[in-house]
């Protein structure tokens, strides 16, 4: 018989879930206590209790921050994916934040049911920290990269090349963290940050770099390979 897999949650949803649990707790203990007992009325008591666990499995589902390691031995000039989801983007863009130049920009959209852990993409020494504020756009539109509530992480890799993950809000998203420092070392398998609810996240590379993905192709974060830096 196959075990089942232990569930871990991420620590950006300490406070929530614990919040959401209590609400759950009490508002299906008062529903019970006040319309269970009369007849004719017990449907609505359990369509409630299946509503309120529906909603709480569902933010118990969107915190999981399921254990991961690259699967590879090697890990010089690959560009893992920093983030679950979908490849909504793959161009080259005048990059106006940090590089202030062109480069192949690669976006991954994070629908709510994807894991928001976000892992760094490449190895190296974390050169630049930056956030800014902005709109909420809807995460797969194309402004949302310049236009909404963003967060920027610059890693320099052991062979000189700069390497910019860009976090997104979303239309739903209204927290971005960053726990990403100037100067520490960074390694593929460790989480650079979190972002809540739907968001995007983009990945721009050097222009020539080796694409290794699709449009429209699903990622997983740290598992997938993006690209390959040459």
């Amino acid at each position: 018989m196959r075990k089942l897999r232990k569930i871990r949650l991420h620590q950006e949803g300490t406070h929530q879930l614990t919040v959401g649990f209590f609400v759950w707790l009490l508002s299906n203990a008062a529903a019970y206590y006040f319309i269970y007992p009369i007849e004719g009325l017990r449907w609505l008591f359990i369509l409630f209790a299946v509503f309120t666990t529906t909603i709480y499995l569902l933010l118990v589902n969107f915190f999981r921050c399921p254990p991961r390691r690259f699967p590879g031995e090697e890990t010089e000039g690959i560009v893992v994916a920093p983030a679950d989801g979908k490849i909504v983007v793959i161009e080259e863009v005048e990059e106006p934040d940090y590089f202030h130049d062109r480069r192949l920009m690669i976006s991954i959209f994070m629908s709510p049911l994807n894991v928001h852990a976000n892992w760094y993409p490449v190895d190296g020494v974390v050169k630049e920290v930056r956030h800014d504020n902005g709109k909420f756009h809807r995460a797969f539109l194309p402004k949302a990269s310049t236009d909404n509530e963003r967060s920027l992480v610059v890693v320099e890799t052991p062979d000189g090349k700069e390497v910019m993950v860009r976090q997104i809000a979303g239309a739903m998203a209204r927290r971005i963290v960053t726990y990403a420092k100037p100067g520490e070392e960074c390694f593929i398998d460790q989480h650079f940050g979190f972002i809540k609810l739907g968001s995007r996240v983009d990945v721009y590379l050097p222009i020539g770099t080796e694409v290794c993905v699709t449009m429209g192709e699903k990622t997983t974060g740290n598992q997938t390979i993006l690209a390959k830096l040459k």
